[in-house]
C-alpha cells in the first residue's frame, strides 16, 4: 500500500510508530472524549429498556414450561442447526482471509481459520470484541510476524465484511417480504407500517451498499485513524466480502430458524429481516452477544407464538451458536499453545 502525503497506512505502520502517532493525535481525541459518554449512555439505555421488555414478556413463563420448550426440538432439527453453525463459522474464517488478501499478506489457511474462529467464538460470548478478539488475533498472528498495526487493520477490514452482508440481507428481506413484515410490526408493537414503506427502506439499504461499492470502485479510498490511514478494499474484494457476509448472516439466521417452535409459519426471508434487526440492535447495545436485546426483539416480533416456546428456542440457540463454539475455541487455543511450547522445547534441545 502506498502512503498518501504525510500519513502512513495502518498496514505499514509499526507498533513503535503507533505510540508516537497516538500521542500526536491525543489532543483532538481529548476534544472528542467529552462526547464519548453519549454512546455509552445510549448503549446502557438500550440494554436496560430491552431487559425490561424481556422481563415483562417472560414474567408469565414458568420454569416447567420453559424446560419443556427447551427440550422440544427434534434431534434431526438440532443436527441441522449445528450444521448451519459450522457453515456460519466457516464463512467467518473467510473474513480474515479476505482481509489478509487486501493487506497483501500470505498466511496458511489453518492459521487464518484458527485465529478467526477462536477470536469470534470468544468475543461473541464475552463481548468487548475490540479487546477480546484483537487479543486472540494478536496472540496467534504476531507469532507469524504480523505487527500490531497490521492486525488492527485486519480487524477493521473484517468488520466491513460483516456490515456489507448485513446490509444486503436486510435490504432484500425488506423488499421481498414487505407485506408480511408490515403485518408483524402491527401485531408485535402496534405500529401500522405499510409494505411500501418497508420496500423504500429496503431499496434505501441496498442503495447504500451499492453506493459504497461504486465509491471504492472509482479509485483507491482510505479511512483515517488519527495519523494513520487504511486503504479500503476495492470493488473485487468488496464484492467478495459482500458474498461472504451474506453467507454468514444467512447461516447464522438458519440456526435459530431450525430451532424455532412448530407453527411459526414464516418464510425464511421474512425471518431473516427479523434476525438481522435483532442482531443489529444487539451490536448497538455493546452487550456480550447482544444478550437481552436480541431476545427481546425476537420475542416482540414473534409475539403471536407461545412465549415459553420462543424463549426456549432462543436459549437453545445461545447454547448451539455461542456456548459450544466458545468451549471448542478454548480447547483449540489450549492445544495450540501446548503445541507451540512443545515445538519451542524441541528447537531448544536440537543441537
Amino acid at each position: 500500500m502506498k502512503p498518501a502525503g504525510k500519513h502512513r497506512t495502518v498496514a505499514e505502520a509499526e507498533p513503535a510508530d503507533a505510540g508516537r502517532e497516538a500521542d500526536a493525535g491525543s489532543q483532538p481525541a481529548s476534544k472528542r472524549g467529552r462526547y464519548a459518554w453519549i454512546g455509552t449512555a445510549a448503549s446502557l439505555v438500550l440494554i436496560l429498556a430491552s431487559l425490561g421488555v424481556l422481563w415483562k414478556l417472560s414474567g408469565e413463563i414458568s420454569w416447567a414450561e420453559l424446560r419443556t420448550a427447551f427440550t422440544a426440538v427434534a434431534a434431526g432439527r438440532l443436527g441441522e442447526a449445528f450444521l448451519f453453525v459450522a457453515v456460519s463459522y466457516l464463512f467467518l474464517t473467510c473474513y480474515d482471509a479476505l482481509a489478509l488478501r487486501q493487506l497483501r499478506l500470505k498466511m496458511p489457511y489453518r492459521i487464518t481459520a484458527l485465529a478467526s474462529f477462536t477470536s469470534y467464538a470468544v468475543s461473541f460470548t464475552l463481548g468487548f470484541p475490540l479487546i477480546t478478539a484483537a487479543t486472540i488475533r494478536y496472540w496467534i498472528y504476531s507469532k507469524r510476524g504480523l505487527s500490531a498495526a497490521k492486525i488492527a487493520a485486519l480487524t477493521v477490514i473484517a468488520g466491513f465484511t460483516f456490515w456489507l452482508g448485513m446490509g444486503v440481507v436486510l435490504g432484500f428481506s425488506l423488499i421481498i417480504e414487505a407485506g408480511q413484515l408490515a403485518s408483524l410490526t402491527f401485531q408485535s408493537i402496534g405500529v401500522n407500517t405499510t409494505a411500501r414503506l418497508n420496500q423504500i427502506l429496503g431499496f434505501g439499504t441496498l442503495g447504500l451498499v451499492l453506493g459504497y461499492l461504486a465509491w471504492v470502485s472509482v479509485k483507491r479510498r482510505y479511512i483515517k485513524v488519527r495519523h494513520w490511514q487504511l486503504e479500503l478494499p476495492g470493488a473485487t474484494v468488496s464484492f467478495s466480502q459482500m458474498i461472504v457476509g451474506i453467507g454468514d448472516v444467512c447461516a447464522a439466521a438458519a440456526v435459530l430458524y431450525m430451532l424455532m417452535p412448530e407453527g411459526m409459519n414464516l418464510a425464511f426471508t421474512t425471518f431473516l429481516a427479523i434476525y438481522v434487526l435483532a442482531a443489529m440492535l444487539g451490536i448497538a447495545s455493546n452487550a456480550p452477544g447482544g444478550i437481552g436485546v436480541f431476545e427481546a426483539t425476537i420475542l416482540l416480533a414473534l409475539s403471536y407464538l407461545p412465549r415459553e416456546a420462543v424463549l426456549g428456542s432462543l436459549l437453545l440457540f445461545r447454547v448451539c451458536y455461542y456456548v459450544v463454539p466458545f468451549v471448542l475455541a478454548l480447547l483449540m487455543l489450549g492445544l495450540y499453545e501446548a503445541m507451540q511450547r512443545l515445538r519451542r522445547r524441541r528447537a531448544a534441545n536440537d543441537p
